[in-house]
């Protein structure tokens, strides 16, 4: 059975990746507005851990509304969740249909976690997202805290960190930030994003480990 992971080449959507492996057929989604070609990155993340990948190309419009809404509000939360949405009710309505029963047109999903605030979907869009698109949203890290994650990532990934603005992602930050800065110069970048390091993976540690006995 397919699955469509959004996918962004850090450690919370890859570590989403490796625990559907055993059930699902899993394939990376990166999203992009054609502002930049921030999807790079996590096409090369995706063949260091061995899935397929695919890049969904959003409406300009909605990196648009994001900028206005980050310069808007001072901070970048609201935007976050609005591109967020914006990107799994694409993949919900134009990934290939993969499931023909159950009313179930395609399972997607994502690496928010337990406390995560941004990107984040409340429970009534969530269930809002699957009634109109008849899909399946499947969030497999929902259960997990941030020490439980970091023990898992540990285990199974080798990743790279540094400050959001010096690491090459491919998350919704890295074209948002983009077009702050062209249309508002990078002074009000550094006023709207608050100072944070963030990760990307650089290889799978037990991709190639041998199989026990």
């Amino acid at each position: 059975m397919d699955i469509f992971v959004l996918f962004s080449g850090g450690k919370d959507s890859s570590l989403s990746a490796i625990l559907l492996e055993p059930f699902f057929d899993v394939t990376l989604v990166t999203c992009n507005f054609g502002f930049s070609d921030t999807w790079k990155f996590a096409r090369d993340v995706a063949s260091e851990l061995g899935f397929p990948h695919k890049v969904l190309r959003i409406d300009g419009v909605v990196l648009e509304t994001a900028c206005d809404l980050a310069v808007g509000d001072g901070y970048p939360n609201h935007a976050i969740n609005h591109i967020h949405l914006c990107a799994l009710q694409s993949a919900a309505g134009t990934m290939p249909a993969t499931v023909a029963s159950a009313g179930v047109r395609a399972f997607i999903a994502d690496g928010t976690r337990r406390d995560d605030r941004v990107p984040m979907l409340e429970l009534p869009d969530a269930q809002r997202l699957e009634d109109t698109y008849k899909c399946v949203y499947v969030r497999p890290l929902l259960g997990y805290g941030r020490r439980a994650v970091n023990l898992l990532v540990e285990t199974h990934l080798e990743i790279a960190e540094d400050e959001s603005e010096k690491i090459e992602k491919s998350d919704y930050e890295a074209e948002l930030r983009a077009i702050i800065e062209e249309r508002h110069g990078f002074g009000m970048v550094d006023e709207i994003f608050p100072r944070h390091v963030q990760s990307r993976v650089v290889r799978r540690k037990d991709r190639n480990m041998p199989a026990n006995g």
